[in-house]
């Protein structure tokens, strides 16, 4: 199969496999079985288009016109892939945690919830694959919708409030202010399609190149750039598999990844630099690393402190973007695939730690890890990694927009950086120490009397902790890539 079929596979396989799980609803071990198998089938056909990429092609399927002007086509680039392979590779470890969770907590409705996840995966290979802005438009409100669902899961009056911030926010920020966006874009270049250093040069400058770049970046309302960010905390009241999909998997990764696609192929590096037309925007970016760690550093419940962490790294991604340099662009790409795998591991654990202990509070950890040895250990790693300490895959990214900011004397960004990885260390490393070093508040009460969370669960957060580990030392991919994506 050559690599353009390999694209449609792609798209196809997840929704194949949601129609399957919902066939095989009845019989909880074979659901899960064609959840699995299907993750680990998407898993080879990606890597079978990656194998193309390295070769040099440009996989891409022919574009359907639906109406004059609008297309809907895949294209596969460096980001693109960066991005398809980190939806498809942890949605095999999300599937195989789910198991443990969903079934240690007895959670409702579990066929719908598999059935739901697997066609969101579809959505986020649908936007890493786009060729164009409407297909990406398209795929990404699939996205939104496909996860209304489970970010609802749980039914309650709590649930269906952070749904409903949910759907109204990222729709409205997307029809609102995304949709005006591509359209304007539409009609001043004369298409829609990505291209290596952007498609507006010349044809638009002064305040209406910098207003059509707030419109795209405030209409990703996934990026969870502040004043836009609410929608992220809120929807923590989901089940700990869904705050990993929202997290690590694939919503706020396709909302960092469109901005980023956007600043590559729709305006181009070189031309905001030298119009000047985006510097604001690294001061949005600043100022919701910083404030997003200062809310992080106030909040007890784990889930929540973890959500304005997630914000807070998801605007270093945007920092390196509006460095509007080749090495800092390389290093946003990078803190995608770091912050992906790093913060999974980071959510399973509290997933872990809420199913076996049933805590849920940072004030309550203390001795846990004594209790939960392999469940803190991985967390202690996703911490480190968030922080940017060696040798975890969280500094790599790091270390490449730092170098970005310092090579092209933005102090100010160096200055962002410096203070939030200060931040980080602040608001993770005591969770750490608490669990390790700490005594049990009441070690004879029966709170204490658990060990780890079921098996499926643990083999899940320790997989993706050592990945967090060995893609330090082994980063040949995501850095060929991420070097392809500004050398283009």
């Amino acid at each position: 199969m050559n690599a353009d079929s390999l694209v449609v596979l792609a798209l196809a396989v997840p929704l194949a496999g949601a129609g399957l799980i919902a066939l095989t609803g009845r019989n909880p071990n074979l659901r899960e079985t064609v959840t699995i198998v299907t993750s680990l089938a998407l898993f080879a056909t990606v890597i079978g288009v990656a194998v193309a990429v390295f070769s040099g092609a440009n996989p891409r399927t022919a574009s359907l016109e639906l109406f004059t002007g609008v297309e809907l086509g895949f294209s596969v680039e460096p980001l693109g892939m960066i991005f398809a392979l980190v939806a498809s590779g942890l949605w095999i470890a999300n599937s195989i945690y789910s198991i443990g969770y969903m079934r240690g907590n007895n959670e409702p409705r579990q066929t719908s919830f598999y059935v739901c996840f697997a066609i969101a995966i579809a959505g986020a290979i649908g936007v890493a694959f786009a060729g164009n802005l409407f297909t990406l438009f398209l795929f990404y409100e699939i996205l939104t919708l496909s996860t209304y669902p489970l970010v609802v899961h749980k039914a309650n009056a709590e649930a269906v409030s952070a749904g409903r911030i949910y759907l109204l926010m990222l729709l409205g920020t997307s029809m609102g202010l995304l949709l005006p966006a591509i359209v304007w874009t539409g009609v001043v270049a004369g298409t829609l399609d990505f291209m290596p250093g952007g498609i507006l040069q010349g044809k638009l400058g002064g305040t209406a190149l910098g207003l059509l770049l707030a419109l795209f970046v405030f209409g990703i309302g996934k990026a969870a750039l502040m004043p836009m960010h609410f929608w992220l905390p809120a929807a923590m009241v989901a089940p700990t598999p869904v705050s990993a999909l929202l997290h690590a998997v694939a919503v706020v990764k396709a909302g960092v990844f469109v901005v980023l696609k956007v600043i590559i192929y729709i305006f181009g590096i070189e031309f905001l630099a030298t119009t000047g037309a985006g510097d604001w925007l690294l001061y949005v970016a600043g100022f919701t690393v910083i404030t997003a760690s200062l809310i992080a550093l106030r909040q007890d419940n784990l889930k929540r402190r973890l959500a304005y962490s997630t914000v807070s790294q998801l605007a270093y991604v945007v920092l390196g973007a509006a460095i509007l340099t080749p090495i800092s662009v390389m290093g946003a790409a990078l803190h995608i695939l770091a912050h992906a795998v790093s913060k999974i591991t980071l959510f399973f654990a509290a997933g872990s730690i809420a199913t076996a202990a049933n805590l849920t509070q940072v004030s309550q950890l203390n001795g846990i890890g004594r209790r939960m040895p392999w469940t803190m250990s991985a967390f202690a790693i996703g911490a480190l990694s968030m922080i940017g300490v060696p040798p975890t895959v969280g500094f790599v990214g790091k270390w490449f927009i730092l170098s970005g900011a310092m090579t092209s004397q933005n102090w100010i960004a160096v200055a962002i950086i410096v203070i939030s990885t200060m931040l980080n260390a602040a608001y993770f490393l005591p969770i750490v120490f608490n669990a390790f070093f700490r005594a049990p508040d009441n070690p004879g009460g029966k709170d204490h009397e658990h060990g780890e969370a079921p098996w499926p669960m643990v083999l899940a957060l320790t997989a993706t902790a050592i990945g967090t580990l060995a893609l330090f030392f082994f980063p040949d991919v995501p850095f060929t890539l991420a070097a392809m994506l500004v050398a283009r």
